[in-house]
C-alpha cells in the first residue's frame, strides 16, 4: 500500500476512538444517557426498497432548516440515497470518481463529490457493476478515501450513514463491527421482510456489543404505516423505541415517486419530521433484545406466515422421480444344479 493511502487498521481505531468518544457509560440493562459528542455519526439501515432513502432525504433537509450541519452519505452500492435530495439527478459516486481521477493522473477534491442543498451536504460511495467486485470491500475503500479527503476534520452536527440491511457482508456491517457511529437506526414496515431484516441488525449490534463494542440501537422508524401494528409489535419485544410512524400516504408517495422534498417546515408534513429530527437527536444508544424466528413470527396472525404449516419429508422415491420405476435386473441368475 502506497505511502498516501491511510493503513486500514489504523484507520479503524481513529474512527473507533472518534465515535466513542465521551459517551456515557452504557449498562448491561441496555440504559443509556444521550450522546454528549458533537458529532453524532449515525447509520441508518433497513431492507432495500423499504424507504431508507425517503427518510433520510427529507429527515436531514429538515435537520439542517432547523439550523444543524448534516452530513449525508450514502453507503448502498445502488447509490440511490441522494436522488430525492437532488431532485432526481444522479451526482458522481466516490469510488466512480477517484477511479477516473487516478487514470488521469488526478487527485479528487472535495468538490468532485460532495455536493449540498438546502443545507445538507451529500455524497455517495458507490459501489461495482453486477459480478464486478464486492460491496462490501466498496464500502471500505470508500471511506478510506473520505479518510484522505479529511473525514476527521470536517465540522457537523450529523453525519448519517445509509446502509443496506439485507445484505449480511462485512463491508455494510462496518459501522457496527468496529464501532464508526455511536448509534443505529432501523427502518421497516409492518411485514415479516423488512422485520427480519431489523432484528439481523439488532442481532448484529448485541453480538458486537458482547464482544465489547458500543453501538447500540436509537429506535425504529415505521414506513408506509397502514396501522396493523406488527412493527410497533415488534419494537417493544425488541426493547426498542419507536422514533416516528410515516403514514403509508397517496400524498407522499406522489412527492416521492417525483422527487420532492417533504421534510421542510413549510409543508403539511413538517411537523412529522420536525418530531423525527428531535426524536433521532436525543435517542439514546440502547442495547436491544433481538427475536428468534419464532418470536418473529408470532408478530403475524399464522396464516399470513405459514406458522400453522406441516413439514412433511420427502422420500428417496419423491427425489428419483421417473427413476424411481423398478428396472429389469441385469444380473445374471443361474438355475441350481
Amino acid at each position: 500500500m502506497k505511502d498516501d493511502v491511510p493503513n486500514l487498521k489504523d484507520y479503524s481505531q481513529r474512527l473507533r476512538d472518534e465515535a466513542s468518544m465521551d459517551l456515557a457509560d452504557i449498562q448491561s440493562d441496555g440504559e443509556a444517557k444521550e450522546p454528549t459528542k458533537h458529532t453524532q455519526i449515525i447509520a441508518i439501515y433497513g431492507k432495500g426498497g423499504i424507504g431508507k432513502s425517503f427518510t433520510l432525504a427529507n429527515l436531514s433537509h429538515m435537520m439542517a432548516e432547523m439550523g444543524k450541519r448534516v452530513l449525508l452519505i450514502g453507503c448502498d452500492p445502488k447509490s440511490d440515497t441522494t436522488s430525492l435530495l437532488f431532485g432526481g439527478k444522479a451526482c458522481p459516486t466516490i469510488i466512480e470518481t477517484s477511479t477516473k481521477k487516478k487514470l488521469a493522473g488526478e487527485e479528487v477534491k472535495i468538490g468532485d463529490v460532495c455536493f449540498k442543498r438546502g443545507g445538507v451536504f451529500a455524497m455517495e460511495l458507490g459501489g461495482p457493476e453486477v459480478g464486478r467486485g464486492c460491496g462490501g470491500r466498496g464500502i471500505i475503500h470508500g471511506f478510506e478515501l473520505l479518510e484522505k479527503l479529511g473525514f476527521h476534520d470536517w465540522d457537523f452536527d450529523y453525519v448519517l450513514l445509509d446502509f443496506l440491511g439485507d445484505v449480511v457482508c462485512g463491508g455494510f456491517g462496518l459501522p457496527i463491527a468496529r464501532d464508526m457511529a455511536q448509534k443505529v437506526i432501523l427502518v421497516g414496515s409492518n411485514d415479516l421482510q423488512s422485520l427480519y431484516v431489523a432484528n439481523n441488525v439488532c442481532s448484529a449490534v448485541e453480538y458486537f456489543r458482547k464482544l465489547g463494542g458500543n453501538v447500540g440501537v436509537a429506535g425504529l422508524v415505521i414506513n408506509k404505516d397502514d396501522g396493523t401494528g406488527e412493527a410497533a409489535a415488534f419494537a417493544k419485544a425488541a426493547d426498542i423505541p419507536v422514533l416516528a410512524s410515516i403514514p403509508q400516504d397517496d400524498d407522499l408517495r406522489k412527492k416521492s415517486a417525483n422527487y420532492q422534498i417533504v421534510g421542510t417546515a413549510n409543508g403539511q408534513w413538517g411537523d412529522l419530521f420536525t418530531q423525527l429530527a428531535e426524536a433521532v437527536a436525543g435517542a439514546p444508544p440502547v442495547r436491544p433484545k433481538p427475536l428468534d424466528q419464532d418470536g418473529l413470527l408470532n408478530l403475524f396472525d399464522s396464516k399470513d406466515t405459514g406458522g400453522d404449516f406441516v413439514l412433511v419429508p420427502a422420500t428417496d422415491v419423491d427425489m428419483r422421480g421417473k427413476n424411481a420405476q423398478p428396472k429389469k435386473s441385469l444380473e445374471v441368475m443361474y438355475d441350481e444344479a
